[in-house]
């Protein structure tokens, strides 16, 4: 199973940026995606997640300014960024989980992941 990310770059604040996530080796269908990101000596969070019913979890810091979506057909995930902030800056990493999706009970961060993408850094910085 592959993740490869693509869609990083430069961007204003203020700005928007549009990560995807393409997966091989695997039927999306069945499985949550999401995105995890690491800023420089910051631990690694979870900053959202889509399971397979498209039922969508963020994290409160990008509630209202990301949107993650999904195209099964594609086997592809992306994540919409607007309103970029300084710090949002990471390098942000695609994730696929085999078992259950997210829930209110564990959220994000109380799950493990099985498959993570290489990353891709956003930098936003006037």
């Amino acid at each position: 199973v592959h993740l490869v990310e693509s869609g990083g770059g430069v961007a204003q604040p203020g700005g928007s940026v549009r990560l995807a996530c393409e997966v091989s080796g695997l039927f999306l269908d069945n499985y949550a995606i999401g995105w995890f990101r690491q800023a420089h000596k910051r631990e690694r969070e979870g900053v959202s997640c889509i399971n397979s019913d498209g039922s969508p979890y963020y994290r409160d810091s990008v509630k209202g300014r990301f949107t993650i979506t999904r195209d099964n057909a594609k086997n592809t995930a992306y994540l919409q960024m607007e309103s970029l902030k300084p710090e949002d800056t990471a390098v942000y990493y695609c994730v696929v989980r085999l078992g259950p999706g997210w829930n209110m009970a564990t959220g994000m961060e109380g799950l493990e992941f099985d498959y993570w993408g290489q990353g891709t850094s956003v930098t936003v910085s006037s």
